[in-house]
């Protein structure tokens, strides 16, 4: 392995005599060291072999730095500048693409405000539901262009993923073997479940080559839009995968940072976009893998060494106990959430669904989302008073209850959120469950009517298109006898989810 190479190469990146005499700060990660001086960042490969890349030979990580330019140009042209060779001149020094040998090489990008990377700003508290929704439909867009994969079957492509991971615990030595095979057998169990369902999505072409490491680190904003960077470009296996296990990293981090709420904001619009309900209950288990993926990333880490070894080992453990959380199975249930506009349905539905059910938590099935997109609006559009016809409301009920038993029937949980104040529509949902054998729970907010018009005049923005005209006609019709649990939507919504969870399931 090249190592006194990259060492002279390490030496002439950290020289500010190289950068016209600017300062160069570094960064280290498991495969990467990049170089911070002026207006750019340069990125090298570390001379590495690993169960999963091989960056042994600087011929290897010029290969690697070309791929990496091409592939993130799709997603962050503004920070790829382009693949820069290091090489020997006459003398024995070392310059930039000259005509002698090759040293090393890095890739050259624009560099950008760290303050901008998405997990600086989860540290600050700076992510923001409109953000991280916007983040969601960046990435759909992204898998929507993204290449469909021409062979294989989702069950074997997850399988691969698996040998690697467990290759990955064997090479660093960190965690126990006990511990380790059981984890793996966990995993294989899980995939047993799942291999129906990931065949049939690689049939349907959901498995592409995506970004393959798309975790907080990996986002930015550039020019106040969330930017995808830093994908896989090593290797083609790797980045190959189901679509929701793209996503799913992302959401595996924001849960591990302690952001259950935003992960399941991310997996709802994510879904919306993608119109994809048949994979939601292979989220836990795509989390449990990627949360196995950071612990033995930084096992070997700590097992290497260093002045903070102690603190990244922690880490490393806290992801492999997540991972192991996250392969326990959890019942199906559906919690249905009802009232009269201004009743605040949509916030403690948003609320509510991160704590219902397994990690990244319920489906939201929402009527005034489903009604935008049958009309092929964004959820933000209001729709003309026609869209809201009779016939129209039967088709989105009808809607919601189909979304609901296909979560529900692969063995995943539903928040349903609708005004729900006929009788009809309220046994329509409650059907969804009893079909097939499940708990529901019917909660109906109530709140006096002045409350309701002053929240319905205050509204701004959201999906909702309801009107002061709108409540009136809903408080004039006879909703019949409500069986569901009586909450007063005056309470604040951390106490009116706290009660909802302290109710039986149902």
């Amino acid at each position: 392995m090249d190592t006194d190479g990259q060492a002279e190469a390490v030496a002439f990146l950290s020289d500010p005599a190289t950068h016209g005499g600017a300062g160069v700060e570094t960064m280290l990660t498991h495969i990467s060291r990049v170089f911070l001086t002026g207006e750019r960042a340069y990125k090298m490969k570390r001379a590495v072999k690993l169960p999963y890349a091989d960056f042994s030979t600087p011929q290897r990580r010029l290969a690697a730095c070309v791929r990496e330019v091409e592939l993130n140009s799709m997603t962050a042209p503004d920070l790829y500048l382009g693949a820069r060779r290091i090489t020997r001149g006459a003398g024995g020094a070392l310059e930039f693409d000259g005509d002698g040998p090759l040293v090393d090489a890095v890739v050259e990008m624009r560099r950008f405000d760290q303050s901008a990377l998405f997990d600086r700003m989860a540290r600050e508290g700076r992510l923001t539901p409109g953000l991280l929704t916007e983040t969601a439909r960046t990435i759909r867009r992204f898998h929507r262009e993204a290449p469909i994969a021409d062979a294989g079957d989702g069950a074997a492509n997850m399988r691969r993923i698996l040998e690697i991971n467990r290759a990955g615990f064997a090479a660093g030595n960190f965690f126990d073997e006990a511990g380790v095979g059981a984890l793996d057998a966990g995993f294989h169990a899980a995939l047993a479940r799942h291999a129906t369902l990931l065949d049939s999505r690689a049939a349907a072409g959901k498995v592409r080559r995506c970004h393959g490491d798309l975790h907080l680190r990996n986002i930015c904003l550039v020019r106040g839009e969330p930017c995808l960077f830093d994908c896989i470009e090593f290797s083609e296996q790797i980045a190959t995968t189901d679509v929701l296990y793209d996503v799913s990293f992302l959401l595996m981090d924001l849960w591990h940072r302690g952001f259950p709420e935003l992960a399941n904001l991310v997996t709802n619009r994510y879904l919306d976009e993608a119109d994809d309900e048949d994979g939601f209950v292979l989220l836990p288990f795509f989390m449990a893998v990627r949360a196995a993926i950071r612990a033995h990333v930084l096992g070997t880490q700590a097992a290497e060494g260093g002045g903070d070894a102690k603190v990244v080992g922690d880490e490393a453990r806290s992801y492999f106990t997540l991972a192991t959380a996250l392969l326990e199975e959890r019942p199906a249930r559906l919690v249905a959430i009802g009232g009269l506009s201004g009743s605040g349905k949509t916030t403690i539905a948003d609320a509510l669904a991160a704590h219902v059910g397994a990690p990244p938590g319920a489906r939201i099935v929402e009527s005034d989302r489903i009604r935008k997109a049958m009309h092929g609006v964004p959820p933000e559009t209001r729709l003309p008073e026609k869209a809201y016809r009779p016939e129209i409301s039967e088709q989105v009920y009808g809607d919601m209850v189909w979304r609901a038993g296909v979560v529900l029937s692969a063995g995943g949980c539903v928040v349903a959120n609708a005004v729900f104040d006929r009788p009809a529509d309220r046994a329509r949902i409650e059907n969804a469950a009893a079909t097939l054998g499940l708990p529901f729970l019917g909660i109906w907010l109530e709140a006096a009517p002045d409350v309701l018009w002053q929240r319905v005049e205050r509204r701004k923005g959201g999906t909702s298109d309801a009107t002061v005209d709108i409540l009136s006609r809903q408080l004039q019709r006879d909703a019949g006898t409500v069986g569901w649990q009586r909450i007063d939507a005056g309470l604040s919504p951390p106490e009116i989810v706290g009660s909802i969870l302290a109710l039986p399931s149902g």
